[in-house]
Order: structure tokens, then sequence, then C-alpha cells
């Protein structure tokens, strides 16, 4: 038998469908939503690796597309949606909602994955929903896109960038300055962007694995919304 379930899911909005995937150990610990950046989405090959290694470590994992089809295609072009973060943030809170709703996950622990733009839609999300976003994780992304919404974050904060990525990393450390709860910079050495590097994003994906197991509740006592 397959150690985890997988689903391909169909996430209806006024506008559209978001389409997902759901990946779950048979007891999960918690759920953590993925929120992508640069035009990525669901079958991004860096944030399924990550997502893997969290289903490894026990927890359930939703990779979405925040954007429609038809919205790729003209972002694509104009690279306008992937940095609206106000837009990406309500998608978000839309797949978030389906995850509150959905048998299996309703009653878990919540934490948000967040990647480049898509960092800051996770925090700003965190800011809007503090009563239910449990951790978040940032990697190589652009918290200062989402900077005055920080102040507003308890939810504990972890953020994780390339020690190549010189120009992001004084927006992470503004970021970390700005968050009044649990939070942490962890800079990889010898890492770009992207973590393209032999062994980076392995340390991604175990430094966030191990920071929600950390702060994601073994079981919850939220009454599914």
């Amino acid at each position: 038998m397959p150690r985890f379930e997988n689903h391909d899911v169909a996430i209806p909005f006024g506008q559209g469908t978001l389409r997902g995937i759901l990946t779950s150990p048979a007891t999960p610990t918690g759920v953590v939503a993925f929120a992508h950046g640069s035009g990525s989405g669901r079958l991004s090959p860096r944030n399924g690796y990550v997502a893997s290694v969290l289903n490894d470590a026990g927890l359930a994992t939703l990779l979405v597309d925040l954007l429609t089809a038809d919205e790729e295609r003209v972002d694509e072009t104009t690279a306008h949606l992937r940095f609206d973060i106000d837009f990406l943030t309500e998608r978000l809170r839309i797949a978030v909602g389906w995850i509150r709703r959905a048998e299996g996950t309703s009653d878990l622990s919540l934490g948000l994955f967040g990647a480049s733009t898509g960092a800051a839609a996770a925090l700003q999300l965190a800011a809007w929903k503090a009563d239910e976003v449990d951790a978040v994780v940032s990697r190589g992304g652009r918290p200062d896109l989402a900077l005055e919404w920080l102040p507003k974050v308890h939810a504990p904060t972890l953020l994780i960038v390339g020690g190549l990525d010189g120009a992001v990393i004084p927006l992470n450390e503004q970021a970390r300055d700005a968050l009044p709860g649990t939070r942490e910079l962890v800079i990889v050495p010898g890492a770009s962007h992207l973590f393209h590097e032999r062994g980076a994003l392995e340390q991604v994906a175990n430094l966030a694995a191990a920071w929600f197991v950390r702060h994601l509740a073994v079981t919850s006592d939220r009454e599914p919304s």
C-alpha cells in the first residue's frame, strides 16, 4: 500500500476553480498549505520536494495553483499577478477555507509555506487569520511586500534565505525585526535564490519540517469552520 494518499483537488470560487494536490499520511499531525511565487504552481519540483519531506515528517500538504489557467497565461506575459500580494493572499485564503472544510484536514493545525512573493501572501494571511495560522515558513521570500501586516503576525515564523541571495537578505532581516512573535532567520551558506545548489534545497526542507513539527500541534481542539 502507498505510504501517502494523494488527491487532485478542485477548489471552486466565484470566478473559477483552483487546482491542487493534497498529500497526507495516514494520521497527519498538521497540514501545510503552499503559496507559490514567480509564476510557479502545484507542479513546482522545488516545492514538491519540500512537500515530500514534510509528508515524511507526518504532515499533510496542499500544493495549490493560486492562479487559474487563463490567469497564468496572462501572467506569463505581464508578471503582474505574481506581485499582487492582496490578490495572492485572497486566493490563499480560499485554499485555506477549503482545508478547513475538507474531511481529514478540517481540525488539523495549520502551517503556511511561502516561496518568493508567495511568502508575502502567506504572512499577510497569517495576519488576516491570526487565530487560524499556527506557523509560517518562507523560502527565498519577499516578506517586505507584506511589511505593513507583519506586526500583526503572531504565528511562529521561519525565514530561510540563500547566502548568495544578497538583495533579499536585508529584506528578510527587516521582516524579522518587524515580526512581534517567535521568529528566526536562517541563511543557508552558498545557496542562491532558488536553492539550486547541491544539498541546499534539502537543508530548506529539513529546516521547514523541523519548524512545522515543532510548532504545529499533534491534535487541535479547533472546530471545523
